[in-house]
């Protein structure tokens, strides 16, 4: 590792830390991992490692801790086709702002906020940083091949999009992923691994996964599992403003992993999500 990657390692751990909201695997939710995902191209080509849903419990009392409550607020605010104009409403731009207030002095922001600030990434005051936070995630940017306004950082990251109907994209959030199952939307088809990656497990907290949703399929997608709104806002931002359009490697808890961060236009979240390459 680079001195650069060390130093941001000592900060996800610090973050990591102090996620205070953080589910326990096992106690807080069950997942089943079943088989490994089979090679596809769509939804219906028979090969789905996993006959039953990833989630088998999640103690939903989480959900009404103030942070999980507002981010949930923002899932529904978006189109998931990409090309489809996104249109925000006063009441939404409402949810998008009482979210940043939720989480805005939780440790893993504050914590964010200090670093940033060190290195003189993001301006000092709250107010001003919450600025900063909201042109990064949520102003709408036109995605490839569309014209118009159609995506935000937020919506790719955190909500999902599909692409000409039959491929999903971004969508890298369990508790969206959650909700969908249970709302019958997603069909979890097995966990992913290659010759760079362990094989997951049920009681850590990153997996690599295939799933379909709305008609689309995801082959391989990783996410957190059990993780809190403000962890990974604050660790992807801090990822966005430090290293836009890299992969950053850093080691913290149980685990190696690489942040995949890109950029759109300098200003905004293209896409970012964890890649877990090793355990420790």
């Amino acid at each position: 590792m680079t001195e650069k990657d060390l130093n941001l390692s000592a900060m996800v751990q610090e973050l990591w830390d102090n996620d205070m909201s953080r589910l326990q695997p096992g106690l807080d939710y069950k997942i089943s991992l079943q088989s490994k995902a089979g090679f596809t191209q769509s939804c219906n080509d028979g090969n789905d490692g996993a006959a039953l849903p990833l989630f088998t419990f999640v103690n939903e009392n989480i959900f009404k801790k103030e942070t999980f409550s507002a981010f949930i607020s923002l899932l529904n605010n978006y189109e998931s086709d990409a090309g489809e104009p996104e249109v925000v409403t006063p009441e939404e731009e409402a949810e998008n702002h009482k979210f940043l207030e939720s989480i805005i002095n939780t440790p893993p922001m504050k914590i964010a906020h200090r670093y940033l600030v060190e290195k003189q990434l993001s301006p000092k005051t709250t107010g001003e940083f919450k600025q900063q936070l909201y042109r990064i995630w949520f102003e709408l940017y036109a995605r490839r091949g569309s014209s118009r306004p159609d995506s935000s950082g937020f919506e790719h990251v955190f909500v999902g999009e599909t692409r000409g109907g039959r491929t999903v994209i971004g969508f890298h959030n369990w508790i969206q992923l959650y909700l969908q199952e249970k709302l019958g939307h997603i069909d979890y088809k097995g966990y992913s691994v290659n010759a760079n990656s362990p094989k997951p497990d049920d009681n850590k907290h990153i997996l690599a996964l295939q799933f379909s949703w709305k008609n689309g399929i995801k082959p391989k997608g990783s996410i957190f599992i059990g993780v809190s709104p403000e962890f990974e806002f604050a660790l992807y931002t801090l990822c966005f403003l430090t290293s836009p359009n890299e992969r950053l490697k850093v080691s913290f808890s149980l685990y190696e992993v690489e942040i995949v961060c890109h950029h759109y236009n300098q200003k905004h979240i293209g896409t970012t999500y964890p890649v877990l390459t090793k355990y420790l």
